[in-house]
């Protein structure tokens, strides 16, 4: 079985001939260690986005600026109805490697949000009222022939009304979204509704058509930032409005929860979602693999190997890979991400593989045993 082929199992829930394990493209160092990597069944994944986006009325102008000591991008959108503004702190090597990110692997980071204050509201839903969704599937499918049954393409969709919110127009750094919130309810309530307004064409005409199997909903999931509540009232709708096209075309849906996620355990069932994207075990996350697994049936599980493990070095890597192994149950509808945010080190990449490659299904207790026996082993390329 390729690793196309094997992820694609995992994800609509049948059984793959191993667990497929994989790095993203975004953050994966290419090197000696990758190549010794994925020769050993490593894949790799690659977010495409299947859009452009075009602006009417609208005029975008980027300037760069000094602002409290550091060097940012001002980038201001004029409208008939007023301007707001942006900046975005950009580290060295920003823009010369993958994805944006810096040398270090940041991403650019917004310093100072569109939405400042009431008056804005007016302004941001007048760009999103005229920010039209063009498909373009040229990255799409590109990324497909480059990588071959060598890895998995997924579209890349932004993140749903209510998030675009909490994490780039307003932030919620000291309680900022939650304060709008309580204060200019009808402003938050207007611009989330115009916001999924505009969405649907996105979901409907072009994320339904693109030629990628998966469409990822890029949400950062939270129990505490996106609480049980707001997750109700402005997050399951959304999921439902996207999912119900994609579903038409035979497509599955992905969504990043990477966050404390026990508190919405029994909503994100009730979700059609398909995948849940970058979910992390404790220590960093609050629900075990096991326990998620039990509560979604018909949910597979993209698991995020969790940063602070490899901290520790490549042997308690080692060790904590085996033990998520014994989580997964028989090892159905799991595929392990070497890490969904952040660089891993060469020696980590190899002691998380020297575990994964030999998680052939169905996983039984004997397997794992013979798992164990190889971590005494020194793991070389």
């Amino acid at each position: 079985m390729n690793y196309r082929d094997r992820i694609l199992a995992a994800s609509r829930g049948r059984r793959a001939d191993r667990i497929p394990f994989f790095h993203y493209w975004r953050h994966c160092q290419n090197g000696w260690a990758e190549r010794a990597c994925r020769n050993r069944g490593m894949g790799l994944c690659w977010l495409r986005v299947p859009y452009a986006e075009r602006l009417h009325g609208v005029d975008v102008e980027e300037k760069r600026a000094v602002v409290k000591g550091h060097a940012i991008v001002r980038r201001t959108y004029s409208t008939p109805v007023g301007s707001i503004y942006e900046d975005e702190l950009r580290e060295p090597g920003t823009g010369h490697w993958k994805g944006t990110r810096s040398w270090k692997g940041h991403q650019p980071w917004i310093i100072d949000r569109l939405l400042k204050g009431p008056a804005d509201y007016k302004v941001l839903k007048y760009v999103v009222e005229h920010t039209e969704y063009v498909a373009d599937y040229f990255g799409v499918e590109q990324a497909m022939e480059w990588l071959g049954e060598d890895g998995f393409v997924l579209d890349q969709l932004p993140h749903s009304p209510m998030q675009m919110l909490m994490i780039f127009w307003l932030g919620s750094e000291e309680g900022r979204f939650f304060y709008h919130l309580a204060d200019y309810p009808e402003l938050v309530e207007e611009l989330y509704q115009a916001t999924s307004k505009a969405r649907e064409p996105l979901y409907e005409e072009i994320a339904a058509k693109s030629p990628a199997p998966v469409s990822f909903c890029g949400d950062n999931i939270d129990s505490v930032l996106a609480n049980p509540k707001l997750f109700a009232r402005y997050f399951m709708p959304e999921y439902e409005k996207q999912a119900k096209p994609l579903h038409r075309a035979g497509k599955l849906m992905a969504c990043h929860m990477d966050g404390r996620l026990k508190n919405l355990t029994e909503q994100i069932a009730q979700t059609p979602i398909d995948i849940i994207e970058a979910i992390h075990p404790p220590p960093m996350g609050d629900l075990a693999i096991g326990e998620a697994l039990a509560a979604w049936p018909g949910k597979a599980l993209w698991i995020g190997f969790p940063s602070s493990v490899y901290l520790k070095g490549p042997e308690a890597t080692q060790h904590f890979a085996l033990d998520l192994l014994r989580e997964t149950g028989s090892g159905e509808r799991v595929a392990i991400a070497a890490s969904t945010e952040n660089f891993v080190s060469n020696e980590n990449l190899l002691a998380l593989t020297s575990v994964l490659e030999h998680a052939e299904l169905p996983l039984t207790r004997a397997a794992l045993d013979r798992i164990a026996g190889t971590l005494a082993r020194p793991q070389t390329a």
